[in-house]
């Protein structure tokens, strides 16, 4: 089962307008997201950059999302804990909140969006990394989906 996650700030493949990254405000972008299945207990989302130099880099981990959240709204707050309860992980940058693109300068990368359906509830406290997000969420994945978005430094 898919999950269909939608952005208002960019579309499926094009680019990611800059106040979402390291070159301006670097806010989150508002992510909607529908299609989850019945027995969800849980969410979590996991922004990468596959082409990074030194392979893949964690921008932002968010998990213990409501069941009916439906979404996170743009510009969510650098707090380990955020209202309802959700938990940000530790990103590459080594901080627990959302890090914007802040590619190299040269071709474009690409960021995926990537949202988990869980059947169960994450024992994770806040700064979880994705690696442990991961291992945790293992066996619990009703759905998921991903949107991806592509940002060039010039």
């Amino acid at each position: 089962m898919a999950i269909e996650i939608t952005s208002s700030a960019f579309t499926q493949g094009n680019s990611i307008p800059a106040q979402y990254s390291c070159d301006s405000d670097d806010v989150s972008p508002k992510l909607s997201w529908s299609g989850i299945p019945e027995g969800t207990k849980t969410n979590a989302v996991i922004m990468d950059d596959p082409d990074a130099p030194g392979g893949t880099w964690v921008h932002w981990v968010v998990y213990g999302i409501s069941h009916d959240a439906g979404g996170l709204p743009e510009g969510v707050p650098p707090l380990d804990t955020l209202d309802g309860g959700a938990r940000q992980g530790k990103n590459d940058f080594g901080r627990t909140n959302y890090g914007g693109p802040c590619p190299p300068r040269g071709g474009p990368h690409r960021y995926y969006f990537k949202v988990y359906a869980l059947d169960a509830d994450l024992v994770l406290g806040p700064g979880a990394t994705k690696a442990e997000l991961v291992r945790e969420m293992n066996g619990s994945i009703l759905a998921q989906g991903e949107l991806m978005g592509r940002y060039t430094r010039r």
